[in-house]
């Protein structure tokens, strides 16, 4: 069982007999507490889509949900519903646009290493592999004999994702991007 300072984002945790899904954390210190951080924690029910808001001590036990990461790509959209597909046993799992509205700035047909979350033969959310490749659609034009200078640029990549990118890339180039922190990494090998 981890401790409340060892959860992370998108973690499935077993609260109150229900699962839970955390989609945020903040962490404080208030004054006057030797060294006892406290973690608020935005959860959502799995079941229901329930909103849970707590707050835990850092040293706090919580207990992890049963779930399944499944290895999937992106099918296609149908209104609010993303569908995907299982690549080992081809089952669709239909995720609504809300649940993954984060995660899916970062993903097309072509994003591969996904992982869905089942927890109960429900899909609940995404697992985003470390870097994706994303074709840039709008950007200022490139600077000529620019180099990789710290001076950048922002972008609008296809998925509608912001990034600042370097002055030398232009409209039509493929990117890799970390997805942790929604920064570009590199040009992508194509």
């Amino acid at each position: 069982m981890p401790k409340a300072s060892e959860i992370k984002k998108h973690a499935a945790i077993d609260y109150n007999g229900r699962v839970m899904i955390v989609r945020d954390i903040e962490r404080s210190v208030p004054q006057g507490r030797a060294g006892g951080s406290l973690y608020r924690m935005r959860m959502y029910d799995v079941v229901n889509g329930g909103k849970v808001d707590e707050t835990f001590k850092a040293e706090e036990m919580l207990q992890l949900a049963d779930l399944n990461r499944r290895p999937a790509m992106l099918s296609y959209i149908d209104g609010e519903e993303y569908v995907f597909m299982d690549e080992e046993d081809y089952t669709p799992y239909h995720i609504h646009k809300d649940s993954i509205a984060e995660q899916v700035l970062f993903i097309n047909e072509e994003t591969k290493g996904l992982l869905i979350v089942v927890v109960e033969g429900t899909p609940v959310s995404l697992d985003l592999p470390s870097s994706v490749e994303l074709v840039i659609e709008e950007t200022a034009p490139s600077i000529k004999g620019a180099s990789a200078s710290a001076r950048t640029k922002p972008a609008t990549l296809t998925t509608g994702l912001v990034v600042q990118v370097p002055e030398h890339i232009s409209t039509g180039d493929k990117i890799k991007i970390n997805t942790a922190e929604s920064k570009f990494m590199s040009r992508a090998d194509s």
